[in-house]
């Protein structure tokens, strides 16, 4: 098997509404666009969002979803402003390891950001 490209794929319940948070917030660049799909460059790989998600007002627990988006930066501190600059809401949790800063998105799938 040769593998040409890796990529995710993350269901909406709120398609269109929510998004515009992984182009406008989070500043991925769009790849593809159709209805109901939306094809996002993720690092060397790509992040399809799609249609007929299950959303929650809070983080969703592993039972509900037990992967975590995680995007490794050169920059983490740089990285983390800028976020925070479009309005969105890092909390950084310091480890004996590194750091992360997590990220909920409005339907609570978590995302991590990582120094590199």
């Amino acid at each position: 098997m040769e593998i040409k490209e890796t990529g995710f794929i993350l269901f909406l319940e709120n398609f269109e509404k929510n998004v515009n948070f992984y182009i406008d917030q989070l500043g991925l660049k769009v790849r593809e666009r159709k209805e109901g799909l939306t094809k996002l460059d993720f690092g060397g790989g790509y992040l399809m969002v799609e249609n007929n998600g299950v959303s929650s007002h809070t983080e969703k627990t592993r039972a509900q979803n037990p992967t975590v988006i995680r995007i490794e930066v050169e920059a983490f501190e740089e990285t983390i402003r800028e976020l925070e600059s479009r309005g969105v809401l890092v909390v950084v949790h310091q480890f004996n390891w590194g750091a992360i800063g997590v990220i909920v998105d409005p339907e609570g799938n978590r995302i991590e950001i990582k120094k590199y």
